[in-house]
């Protein structure tokens, strides 16, 4: 089900980890966002948008991890956009013989046979450049960085003051770091200076996994570099994401093996 967040700006959000899409209304149509995660979803939100008297003039993702450069047929074949590097981290994979079995090791087991393949992956990078997603609605600035991911990309939409913040600023997951990176922890941090940046202009965040946070990003930006300097100064992360009453129990493992991933790569 679609709500609106903020005006002609909508979000679903998934079963799987709270995982949003946003829909930003323009003028012939709109743009979405990270669309989806099971194909009766993505599915229901195409319905949905018919429903408006809608139709997808737009697709961007915000970066390459799987759950995020999804697509579904009911969405049509718009134009589907990523930065440079996230749609040559994508294809990357995708070039690969075994790129089903690949992207297969990170799905989660319950939801597996429910994400479709088919059109996964098959997006434009725009080019280095570009400050703005290109189309005709709202104003949608491009905030990349590579903390998380390469050429991950948060999205400000200038007039509603929303700022799509991919996988970070996140009420219920702790910052995952791009451990392949040569210097992830780095990277994070620039990522969060980044959407500091321009944080007097934004009054609700969306995180890719989690609550919309009205009035909430700097106290978020806080939360997610407290953690990642937690990790940077080998201290013990004081976090309720990870702590033993978290909604989560898995992300508690996640944080070990970050922590171990961090100690092997400073003696290497």
């Amino acid at each position: 089900m679609l709500k609106e967040i903020a005006e002609g700006v909508l979000v679903h959000q998934s079963e799987f980890i709270q995982s949003n899409s946003l829909v930003v209304q323009g003028r012939e149509g709109v743009l979405l966002i990270d669309p989806g995660i099971t194909a009766a979803e993505m599915a229901s939100l195409a319905e949905d948008l018919r429903g408006l008297g809608q139709q997808v003039v737009a697709g961007f993702s915000t970066h390459p991890d799987w759950d995020h450069v999804l697509w579904h047929p009911d969405f049509g074949h718009p134009p589907r956009y990523g930065t440079a590097r996230c749609a040559d981290s994508i294809q990357g994979v995708l070039k690969r013989a075994d790129w089903r079995e690949i992207v297969a090791e990170g799905l989660p087991p319950e939801h597996a046979h429910q994400i479709p393949m088919e059109l996964l992956g098959l997006i434009s990078g725009l080019p280095a450049d570009a400050a703005e997603i290109p189309w005709d609605g709202p104003t949608v600035r491009i905030l990349e960085h590579q903390g998380h991911a390469p050429g991950h990309a948060g999205l400000l939409i200038e007039e509603r003051g929303v700022l799509v913040a991919g996988d970070m600023l996140s009420d219920t997951l702790m910052p995952f770091l791009d451990l392949q990176a040569e210097d992830p922890i780095t990277d994070y941090l620039a990522g969060l200076r980044l959407f500091e940046s321009v944080a007097d202009d934004v009054s609700l965040v969306v995180p890719g996994h989690g609550s919309v946070g009205v009035g909430q990003l700097r106290a978020r930006i806080a939360q997610d570099r407290s953690y990642v300097e937690a990790l940077r100064d080998g201290r013990a992360a004081d976090d309720p994401r990870v702590s033993p009453g978290a909604p989560l129990e898995w992300l508690a493992d996640v944080h070990q093996w970050q922590v171990q991933q961090l100690a092997e790569k400073g003696r290497g």
